[in-house]
């Protein structure tokens, strides 16, 4: 995933210099952190085979309000465009609302256009909250009432 991704994405969220995070590093360190109560991210694997697509989860992030969660997900480039990141945030948003939260938040950059058609399949609204970022794309905000 971090290979993957489009350039305009900001260093710290891709690989480094020495080649890390890998794949590996990045599964290891999903699947090592169980999800604790309603929030964390899952592996998305492909059923029957098992195959590693990407993850999705709820975060706890400080750009949006305390308390309400925010929908992460990423897929490997083979995996996009096959609904798989439509069908784990649709389950991932039935576990946020089983567990009590009746909000969640999604921030996106502006120019992720298969995301943001994600999101809208999934209910969410724009809402006016942007932040601006020349170099990298403005960050959206999104909402959905569960």
């Amino acid at each position: 995933m971090w290979v993957d991704r489009d350039p305009r994405v900001p260093a710290h969220r891709r690989i480094d210099a020495e080649g890390r995070p890998t794949v590996e590093d990045l599964e290891d360190r999903i699947r090592d952190t169980p999800p604790p109560g309603s929030l964390g991210l899952l592996v998305v694997e492909r059923k029957g085979t098992g195959d590693v697509l990407g993850y999705c989860g709820l975060i706890a992030s400080p750009i949006v309000p305390e308390g309400e969660p925010e929908v992460a997900y990423e897929l490997l480039r083979r995996a996009r465009g096959q609904g798989y990141a439509t069908e784990a945030a649709r389950a991932v948003l039935g576990w946020a609302r089983a567990t009590g939260h009746r909000r969640v938040w999604a921030t996106v950059r502006a120019w992720n256009d298969a995301s943001l058609r994600v999101l809208a399949k999934l209910g969410f609204e724009t809402t006016d909250r942007v932040e601006r970022d020349a170099v990298h794309g403005d960050s959206l905000f999104l909402t959905k009432q569960l």
